[in-house]
């Protein structure tokens, strides 16, 4: 998959296209009072910066709803009973803004972490897991799936918060170092076209 998109927009496996529909998601009820922004890509103001997301991970065919070893829901991905993913957010500071910008990305776990997750969904007290990055996320000048990321857990119904591991990834610097609201809002208006 070369693009982290909505369907239609890219060159990706047709039995894929549908489940890797990416949605865009206001952060809402993180925002402590709305920024407006004035936003030099489209002219419009904005008041919340979006969260950008995958609704599956990049190993997910439509065709495995139908296998009674695979489960797909917002938070978990089971493939064929031996794949298993759990659904984060990596979360890039931005400066000078009330909430971080998010990629709702997928990792993969092993069998046991998933299944203590699932176990203890509102826990804060389990991870951090080890996991690979399973989103493809084409904004980055170099490919985002198998980074190394660790899955830090926060109960209270919060997706867990994805760290990738130290690198000079261009996604790992973003965020060790932050963006600019500019930029949150180019990358936004990449994927919503």
């Amino acid at each position: 998959m070369s693009r982290l998109t909505s369907h239609g927009r890219t060159a990706i496996n047709p039995v894929m296209r549908a489940s890797l529909q990416y949605k865009i998601k206001t952060a809402g009820s993180l925002t402590r009072g709305c920024q407006s922004y004035a936003c030099s890509i489209c002219g419009v103001e904005h008041t919340d910066l979006p969260h950008l997301g995958s609704a599956a991970p990049f190993h997910w065919a439509d065709g495995l709803a139908k296998d009674p070893n695979s489960l797909l829901t917002e938070e978990v991905c089971i493939i064929e009973g031996r794949d298993f993913f759990v659904h984060g957010v990596i979360e890039i500071p931005v400066y000078d803004y009330n909430h971080e910008f998010g990629w709702g990305v997928w990792v993969s776990h092993k069998k046991e972490n998933i299944e203590r997750y699932r176990e203890h969904f509102d826990s804060a007290d389990i991870g951090p897991f080890f996991g690979w990055l399973c989103t493809a996320i084409d904004d980055y000048t170099e490919p985002t799936l198998q980074l190394k990321t660790m899955a830090h857990y926060r109960g209270g119904g919060i997706r867990p918060r994805i760290v990738p591991e130290e690198s000079e990834h261009p996604l790992y610097c973003q965020q060790r170092d932050g963006i600019s609201l500019a930029e949150a809002w180019k990358m936004v208006h990449h994927f919503a076209k």
